[in-house]
């Protein structure tokens, strides 16, 4: 048996989506800013999935740039806003401890060039609140940037409820909806967002091709300079087939998210469940206020890439954590926000479910995980030392 559980790193293209794409690889090939007749039905086409992604949103085609990917976006969303501030003699940001890298590094960055972050802490079960940021503005804050979705944990913060208090406040209001997508509704007028970046490839979509939505208004700083396309705003051709893509399996997945949503519910829960069965396992993150397809635990005793690795050669695809921080041996940031000890986040494993997974493969992957944790704790001198009563269990 091979299951592939690790959508949230990536997800395989759906059909929809690579057949939206092969007659922009074959036939309507013309670089959209070219004036010929070629030209202007690639540009047609860039209108139209512009136009489509903007209605799944609620927002105009002409609030939407279309970049690289997620971590392009969040990047571009933030600088700008960080230079918006800077012209106003505004130099605070806030976020969260938890943030995905292309958000967190981005922060170092603006931090070494002089500006002031406020990371907000993160409740041991994911979450932030709207008191909190409501208390972190002050009057220099130029930006508050908090993800929809976590990547690793999958916790849902309260979007709108935060993006209404930066409204009152006249704060700008971005969020990292990368992991959100697909799984949750987006509407950006409802729910107060100025900035939103989005990744295809984290909905049945292709690698290398993103969004931005920037509310009008927002001037955007350049991070790419070279022509006039995307309203001078992001130099370089548009990739036509990807964006086009794109387009086809955000629309798909919108229109089945509630369907969807109800069946991997269903498969989390009995995955959840039947982990917890595990004695030392904790569930990482709120058990209700998570996307539906996110199941995070830590199991004490074992190192979560011997796990990992263990699960490989039964066919399970799983994650110790965020794919792009995969190489690193140092334990996930998003558990130690949540104040899971150094030893215990070493002990991860991230399981990230689609609509192709079935019962029969969650229950194999129950079996799997409870067989394979039982071994590592078996030759595990860690193990032997909590069980012998040399070391305190932290997970009861």
């Amino acid at each position: 048996m091979h299951i592939y559980a690790d959508n949230a790193a990536t997800t395989k293209m759906s059909s929809t989506s690579i057949n939206a794409m092969l007659p922009y690889l074959n036939n309507i090939y013309g670089n959209p800013s070219s004036l010929h007749s070629v030209g202007q039905k690639a540009n047609e086409a860039l209108f139209s999935a512009r136009s489509k992604i903007a209605e799944l949103i609620n927002c105009n085609p002409n609030e939407i740039i279309f970049t690289s990917g997620g971590s392009e976006a969040d990047n571009q969303a933030i600088i700008s806003a960080a230079k918006l501030g800077a012209a106003k003699g505004k130099k605070h940001i806030i976020s969260t401890a938890f943030e995905h890298h292309a958000v967190l590094h981005t922060l170092n960055k603006l931090e070494s060039e002089g500006y002031e972050i406020t990371l907000l802490d993160v409740h041991e079960n994911g979450l932030i609140t709207p008191n909190q940021v409501n208390d972190a503005i002050r009057e220099d804050t130029c930006l508050v940037t908090v993800m929809y979705a976590n990547n690793e944990i999958g916790t849902i913060q309260p979007i709108a409820e935060i993006g209404e208090i930066c409204r009152q406040k006249g704060v700008l209001f971005h969020t990292d909806a990368v992991q959100a997508a697909g799984h949750l509704p987006i509407d950006v007028k409802k729910q107060n967002i100025d900035m939103l970046s989005l990744s295809a490839h984290k909905f049945n979509g292709p690698k290398g091709v993103g969004l931005l939505y920037a509310k009008r208004g927002i001037k955007l700083s350049n991070l790419i300079e070279g022509g006039a396309q995307e309203r001078g705003k992001r130099g370089g051709t548009e990739n036509i087939p990807a964006i086009m893509g794109m387009a086809a399996a955000l629309e798909e997945s919108c229109s089945h998210m509630e369907e969807t949503a109800a069946y991997l519910t269903k498969l989390r829960d009995k995955l959840i469940s039947g982990l917890s069965k595990i004695p030392h396992s904790a569930l990482n993150g709120d058990e209700i206020s998570r996307l539906p397809n996110n199941v995070n635990f830590c199991f004490e005793g074992i190192e979560g890439e011997s796990l990992l690795l263990l699960l490989d050669d039964k066919g399970i695809y799983a994650s110790s954590g965020s794919a792009c921080t995969s190489g690193s041996l140092d334990p996930s940031h998003v558990l130690l926000s949540i104040g899971r000890p150094h030893e215990i986040a070493h002990g991860s494993l991230r399981l990230s479910l689609s609509k192709e997974n079935t019962e029969e493969e969650v229950d194999y992957i129950i079996e799997s995980v409870s067989e394979v944790v039982s071994y590592l704790r078996s030759i595990s001198p860690v193990w032997r030392n909590l069980t012998e009563g040399k070391q305190k269990f932290i997970i009861k």
